[in-house]
């Protein structure tokens, strides 16, 4: 039995799988991160049924570094021990990986229909890389050697924005004035598409509507701002939801270049499926190829949108059970 966990900033995944062949998801449950002082306490209470005994071995995706088995979650105040958890939950063996690691070592347990391809590119046998933004942004390269593709974790999410025009230079002086570093993150995570509503509302780019404004004292901004772009019910929602999905392209195509992703892109985390109209336009590829002489490169990588909410989930079990 192995058990594998999605650690954000927002919801711990968790879930049991059992070894048929290939491995099966037998029970699973989700929990609000913020609920708990930390992974250990969680764990337990997931691990109090009866039928979530005899673990055998457990693996983490974690939001943040890992260090000698160490992570100090990057948007939960929780330092989390591979060694401390083995022995809190009496597991024998237990793994820490960067999520993005584990969102990796999940594409390779997908089927077709949970893509939805934005540039069919061509299929070469190269590496491939993988950006995720939700709570936070998480990058993370594809290593491939031969026949085997080997994930690797990074925190590209976190290197400074870089603005491409007169509209992202005055983005970035907007955002200067609230953060002393501007990353990738503080535009392309949760919070990031609020901070491009305000950008948007703030420089009279666009008018804010009054009952939107109240919705959003009411609900998560970023939730009322994907559901009213989605809808097209509200303008500045709409060019909030453009703008994301162009500078999640630009940023995309960063990281394809920096790993050489001849064979191919992939775009997970929780927000691209929920705005995947917007991924389709033209903007986003646009972004996504304008690289100067790479250009032709890049329109030659395929590019797909992750539709599984649960790979991190599927990687890590994998993980586990290829390590053990």
């Amino acid at each position: 039995m192995i058990l594998a966990g999605d650690v954000g900033g927002t919801k711990v995944r968790l879930a049991v799988y059992e070894e048929r062949g290939g491995i099966t998801c037998v029970d699973e449950e989700k929990f609000a991160s913020k609920e708990f002082p930390n992974l250990s306490e969680l764990l337990k209470k997931f691990l109090s049924h009866e039928h979530r005994k005899n673990i055998s071995e457990a693996c983490f995706g974690i939001a943040g570094p890992i260090r000698n088995g160490v992570c100090k979650a990057t948007n939960l105040p929780w330092e989390i021990s591979a060694t401390v958890l083995s022995a809190d939950l009496n597991i024998p063996k237990v793994y820490l990986i960067n999520d993005l690691e584990a969102n990796a070592w999940g594409l390779r347990c997908l089927g077709k229909d949970e893509f939805c391809t934005i540039n069919e590119g061509e299929e070469l046998a190269g590496n491939q890389a993988l950006i995720s933004p939700g709570t936070g942004l998480g990058e993370a390269g594809i290593f491939r050697e031969g026949g085997i593709f080997r994930p690797f974790p990074s925190e590209g999410g976190h290197c400074d924005f870089s603005p491409r025009n007169n509209d992202e230079i005055a983005l970035l002086q907007y955002l200067k004035q609230q953060h002393k570093h501007v990353s990738f993150e503080r535009i392309l995570s949760g919070s990031g598409l609020y901070r491009l509503y305000r950008f948007l509302i703030d420089t009279q780019r666009e008018k804010e509507d009054p009952a939107i404004a109240a919705l959003m004292q009411q609900n998560e901004p970023q939730r009322v701002i994907s559901d009213k772009g989605m809808s097209g019910e509200c303008k500045a929602c709409v060019s909030t939801c453009r703008l994301f999905a162009n500078l999640l392209g630009s940023e995309a195509g960063n990281v394809a270049l920096k790993f050489l992703a001849l064979g191919g892109m992939f775009i997970g985390g929780g927000i691209a499926p929920h705005l995947l109209p917007f991924f389709k336009e033209e903007g986003f590829l646009q972004s996504f190829v304008d690289k100067g002489r790479l250009s032709a490169v890049l329109w030659k990588i395929p590019v797909k949108v992750v539709l599984n909410e649960k790979t991190a989930l599927l990687g890590a079990a994998r993980f586990a059970q290829e390590h053990r």
